[in-house]
């Protein structure tokens, strides 16, 4: 059974593997000068399109366009592996340097939760290295709470690295849950 979302905002659109190498632009400081992520070599332009498409097939990975550029980009993922974690998912959101602060993140995040919702994810999950209080701060204006500190779990940048976990509840845990539905299965008016 498919279930009618309404239509993507002005601007945002599903990521192609056609966009693999503006996305890949548009991560690639955040892998040369940062510890926001531990990646530590920045992927090829065919890895990302693989990224695009395999995480594509079940959850949602949007761009947002930008005077016909794309500017952004954020895309949920399987929090972990394992059958009893098909309830959460992992967000990720990344936006062009200069770009930061203009409601583009919030933007493609107001359109993931509710994605997920659909899907049956109660948990939306933010992992981020610590300290990033512009994540911090986003993120707890987007309604997550702090979990957990995962201490000196990484190394980048000559410097062992925290990782904080908020969460942000948005199903309602019922007694016998629906299977997680991939996007795929989700139809749009």
């Amino acid at each position: 059974m498919a279930y009618k979302m309404a239509t993507l905002p002005n601007g945002v659109r599903f990521a192609r593997a056609s966009d693999a190498e503006v996305i890949r632009s548009i991560y690639a400081p955040y892998v040369e000068d940062t510890a926001i992520t531990f990646e530590t070599d920045v992927p090829a332009a065919e890895e990302m399109a693989r990224r695009v498409r395999d995480i594509g097939e079940k959850y949602p990975y949007l761009v947002y366009e930008r005077d016909g550029d794309v500017a952004a980009y954020a895309y949920a993922s399987a929090a972990r592996s394992r059958a009893a974690y098909q309830w959460t998912a992992e967000l990720s959101v990344y936006v062009r340097q200069g770009l930061r602060r203009a409601g583009i993140g919030r933007l493609l995040y107001e359109t993931l939760l509710p994605i997920l919702s659909a899907q049956n994810i109660n948990i939306a999950y933010a992992v981020i290295t610590i300290p990033n209080g512009q994540s911090e701060r986003f993120h707890e204006a987007m309604g997550f709470e702090r979990v957990c500190v995962f201490e000196k779990c990484g190394y980048k940048l000559g410097a062992w690295r925290d990782v904080l976990w908020m969460q942000r509840i948005i199903g309602g845990f019922a007694d016998k849950p629906e299977l997680f539905r991939p996007v795929k299965e989700l139809s749009w008016e």
